[in-house]
């Protein structure tokens, strides 16, 4: 495993601490990338007309979430 930016760490902390109270369950890693593209895909869509801040907000989740996917291939 290589380490994690601090905001794919951060994500990660906090569901941990949600779902098992141990700060390193790396199996977890999966379902929480697939829930962050899920996030972007709901709370930020693809926008046919850019808006350029939502599409940067959308870039940041599914940049973590690929991070997290990243660990566990």
């Amino acid at each position: 495993m290589t380490e994690l930016s601090p905001a794919a760490q951060q994500v990660f902390w906090a569901f941990n601490k949600a779902a098992s109270g141990k700060p390193d369950d790396w199996h977890y890693l999966p379902a929480i990338a697939a829930a962050l593209e899920a996030v972007a895909d709901q709370v930020v869509p693809y926008l046919e007309e850019p808006n350029w801040g939502a599409m940067r907000k959308r870039s940041q989740l599914l940049a973590i979430a690929a991070e997290l996917k990243a660990q566990t291939q």
